[in-house]
């Protein structure tokens, strides 16, 4: 192997170990924030009426957000068709927003009413549905509709007791869920790209052979 051979391999298996130890450390940043979002969980539903409070902050600071850049764009985009409605659903989204900011537990008592009453008639229709159609999921759809009717009345049954705990519970099952699928993704890149870094091999490049070679093989 000459030295401009062996010279391009050996750039071409350090960029390739370069190239792994980048993914290596963006799939370990993942895994991270997915321990992270996972502590966040365990420890909303540890302290509910906390989780509760800071699900009902981080929505109103969304909607409040959310209403600025919409109306900005639609002063940004005046002029056309949709401009009013635009600058109509910016207004309400941000007045949503100061009023969730301001009145926290109000807020969560009527969003936890609006949870129940859509867990309540969602639970309905799967009932009436999966005995109407008796299709293939008769027994999984019945189920859940009676689970959505259960938990619809549990929460409305409890109200407006219930609305310290239900939002915190629902926003702290989610972020333990997508920590535990970010660990997952994580843990299962550095994984894969640790095999494909140490098992990987570079095929030598052949030097092209000449006449001359060829001569000299055949004596």
């Amino acid at each position: 192997m000459t030295g401009p051979t062996r010279r391009a391999r050996k750039e071409h298996e350090d960029r390739r170990d370069h190239e792994g130890r980048k993914l290596r450390r963006s799939f370990g940043w993942l895994a991270a924030l997915g321990v992270i979002l996972v502590i966040c969980g365990l420890v909303g539903l540890v302290y509910t009426g906390l989780a509760t409070l800071t699900s009902m902050l981080l929505f109103g600071w969304l909607l409040l957000i959310g209403g600025l850049v919409g109306l900005l764009h639609a002063v940004q985009s005046r002029g056309t068709n949709f401009f009013w409605l635009a600058v109509v659903v910016a207004a309400l989204n941000i007045a949503a927003g100061v009023v969730v900011l301001r009145h926290p537990t109000g807020s969560a008592e009527a969003l936890t009413m609006f949870a129940a009453l859509l867990f309540l008639t969602g639970g309905v229709f799967r009932l009436v549905g999966s005995v109407v159609v008796r299709g293939p999921q008769f027994g999984w759809t019945l189920v859940q509709g009676a689970f959505g009717v259960l938990l619809g009345v549990l929460v409305l049954v409890n109200w407006p007791e219930s609305s310290r705990y239900v939002l915190g519970v629902f926003f702290s099952l989610a972020l333990l869920f997508d920590g535990l699928g970010l660990i997952a993704i994580g843990v299962g890149g550095r994984r894969v790209i640790g095999m494909l870094t140490d098992d990987g091999t570079t095929a030598e490049p052949t030097e092209p052979v000449t006449g001359e070679d060829q001569d000299r093989s055949h004596n």
